[in-house]
């Protein structure tokens, strides 16, 4: 559910909300050095410094979502980051090494790796530790903000509750201190409708309390409310076109949010068909990892027929972004086509589940309990992944508190560029 961008923070300089801030500018991602060898079960091949287990978790959900066999040295890749506590951090270099005080773990990366875990059926040895840190890091006021004890936002917020959702635990249950639940946490987060923007999800109060409509935050509250997770399948029963934008006073119920948030969407691409980057500098150009996000909550919400102009758009234009950003904005691409029962083998004229698998390893003949199939060869090869995934910028956006990035769009808002 659920950063993107720059891969870079500036983990030791600003505390953008928490703690970190792009360092590299929008339009360049960094690349890793020629001297750093990367793990052979990672995919993608820039520095996976702040967005590894974010895009591996996507890669390994989206691959999943396609039926594709999934390497098992990636799945060990995933699984070998977390720490002791059940927690993940973006990357660590050196798996061996135990966590410590320094070791920057954060909701977003355990919370997508739960995810893409718990689709996989991995041990609950990994999963269930990884949960019950997540539960212990929760805010008063219900939600999780990016960082451990960082102010609640919707896109972590949201992402958290898609993997308490895989592991089928009872998102009601999950009371905070205050008493409190997650679903509490995304209701005081929907924009009244009688305020500017209406029915949309702020990414966090502002200092006075007030909230501002976010389109990013919006996707990702949108599954959120809903209680999907990423790779989100549409809703059977369609919402008319001509369903209200918003609707409910006051305080609204989680359907009301839901639907209002999905509504603001609506509007949101129906001159152009996708949102606009909201990152500074690259003002006046498309947002493709969050319109690719739009794309799914539409669909969850029960507007696949709105969600139909965004989709075209994607087909038609976001192939150069995949191809430079990497796996993170394939599986992006391909949580999209399949939340609206399109053919993410067909996309636009290109094979997104081939693309995405030569970002990564191929399966071994070790991995099949059969003989190997065509799966195989859709994960051959090893293509440059460009970016840092979305859900980091996710991470550095949301931890930044400059609210972009959930789902995921690469969730590094670098691969929107």
């Amino acid at each position: 559910m659920f950063v993107r961008r720059s891969a870079v923070v500036l983990a030791a300089t600003a505390v953008i909300g928490t703690a970190f801030a792009p360092a590299a500018p929008a339009d360049e991602s960094p690349s890793a050095s020629p001297s750093q060898a990367l793990p052979t079960g990672l995919f993608g091949s820039t520095d996976p410094t702040y967005d590894g287990v974010w895009r591996q978790s996507l890669a390994l959900l989206a691959q999943h979502t396609m039926d594709v066999k999934t390497a098992g040295k990636a799945v060990d890749w995933l699984t070998g980051q977390q720490c002791a506590n059940g927690a993940f951090a973006a990357y660590r270099a050196d798996p061996a090494a135990k966590c410590d005080a320094k070791t920057q773990i954060d909701t977003n990366s355990t919370a997508a790796a739960v995810q893409a875990l718990a689709e996989l059926e991995e041990d609950d040895a990994t999963t269930g530790p990884a949960v019950k840190w997540l539960k212990s890091v929760q805010n008063k006021d219900g939600g999780w903000g990016y960082l451990p004890g960082g102010a609640t936002d919707t896109n972590s917020t949201s992402v958290v509750i898609g993997a308490l959702e895989a592991t089928d635990t009872d998102v009601e249950g999950v009371r905070s201190k205050g008493g409190r639940t997650p679903y509490d946490a995304l209701r005081g987060l929907s924009v009244p409708c009688d305020e500017d923007g209406g029915g949309a999800f702020a990414f966090q109060p502002d200092k006075k309390g007030a909230l501002a409509a976010n389109a990013d935050a919006t996707a990702a509250g949108v599954l959120g409310a809903l209680g999907e997770g990423l790779a989100a399948v549409p809703d059977d029963e369609p919402v008319s076109p001509k369903a209200p934008t918003c609707a409910g006073k006051g305080s609204v119920t989680l359907d009301e949010a839901a639907a209002n948030g999905a509504g603001y969407l609506v509007g949101a691409v129906a001159k152009t068909g996708h949102l606009e980057s909201s990152l500074p500098g690259a003002e006046d150009q498309p947002d493709y990892g969050n319109t690719a996000d739009t794309v799914v909550a539409l669909a969850a919400a029960g507007r696949t027929a709105d969600a139909r102009k965004p989709l075209a758009w994607l087909e038609k234009n976001a192939a150069a972004w995949a191809a430079k950003s990497g796996p993170a904005a394939y599986a992006q691409l391909i949580f999209a086509a399949h939340a609206t029962g399109s053919s993410p083998s067909d996309f636009g004229g290109a094979d997104l589940v081939k693309q995405l698998g030569r970002t990564g390893p191929a399966p071994s003949p070790s991995d099949y309990s059969a003989a190997p199939s065509d799966s195989a060869d859709e994960q051959s090869g090893n293509e440059d992944d460009g970016g840092v995934s979305v859900w980091w910028i996710i991470g550095v956006g949301l931890v930044g508190g400059i609210g972009i990035g959930f789902l995921i769009s690469g969730r590094t808002r670098k691969q929107q560029l």
